[in-house]
């Protein structure tokens, strides 16, 4: 069978990644007849992008993220919440409070742990956009998917980590204090995205880089789909993972 290696940067990967959620069955019945709220993070803006045709800068598409520190993007400076009716934009305020189960809600994460478990760091201390809808979002059954990049596999639980952790049981930080919550839904990793692209197999063989490819992901992918995956990769490499 037909095998391809393959190495892709965050960026690259953030953008395969929404390629793939894009291609998701509920995305899909979502973008005919739904409600679909894509929630701020990096990844998600080129969710977004995927989904709406529209550029949307990811430095500002965000709450908290790092950069070598962890903080937040100041209110003034973010982008508001994408939100999609039936496949068209909508505003975003309140839209929570209509979903069900037929919508679908995509939330980054900041780690993943070895049972495929997602975690958000949460920096506000009473939970900040995650708090305000996951009660929602588990109480409803409204499809939860998160798209989060291999980068960010850590080797403890994050369910364990969320028991140990807390803005107010940290004395100091390289950046602001914060708790984990879990997120539990379907995750979309390079991995899932590639075989939602049409891979029979894909898995990873590295991860790391320099001069400039530090956090990349190296994969292999096997299928008879594998040399039309190697030059959609190709596409996405010669952008640097832009729109």
């Amino acid at each position: 069978m037909k095998q391809v290696q393959i190495t892709l940067t965050p960026r690259e990967s953030k953008r395969i990644i929404a390629m793939g959620v894009k291609r998701l069955p509920v995305v899909q019945q979502a973008m005919k007849k739904g409600i679909i709220l894509i929630a701020l993070g990096s990844t998600n803006a080129y969710v977004a992008e995927e989904l709406t045709g529209d550029k949307i800068d990811p430095s500002r598409y965000g709450a908290g993220y790092i950069d070598g520190t962890t903080t937040v993007v100041p209110n003034d400076k973010r982008l508001p919440a994408v939100a999609l009716l039936d496949g068209k934009p909508v505003g975003a305020e309140g839209i929570i409070e209509k979903m069900g189960a037929q919508d679908v809600l995509i939330k980054g994460a900041n780690a993943l742990d070895p049972q495929g478990v997602a975690g958000v760091m949460v920096a506000n201390p009473v939970g900040g956009t995650t708090g305000s809808f996951m009660g929602i979002v588990m109480a409803r059954g409204v499809n939860l998917v998160i798209p989060v990049g291999l980068e960010k596999s850590i080797p403890y639980s994050v369910v364990e980590i969320s028991k140990r952790i807390g803005i107010q049981r940290i004395s100091k930080a390289t950046g602001l204090p914060v708790g984990m919550m879990p997120l539990l839904g379907k995750v979309i990793t390079e991995v899932g995205a590639l075989t939602l692209l049409g891979a029979d197999d894909v898995f990873p063989i590295g991860s790391g880089g320099t001069n400039g490819g530090e956090g990349s992901v190296t994969l292999c992918i096997t299928g008879d789909k594998a040399d039309e995956i190697f030059e959609l990769v190709q596409k996405v490499k010669e952008k640097k993972g832009e729109f």
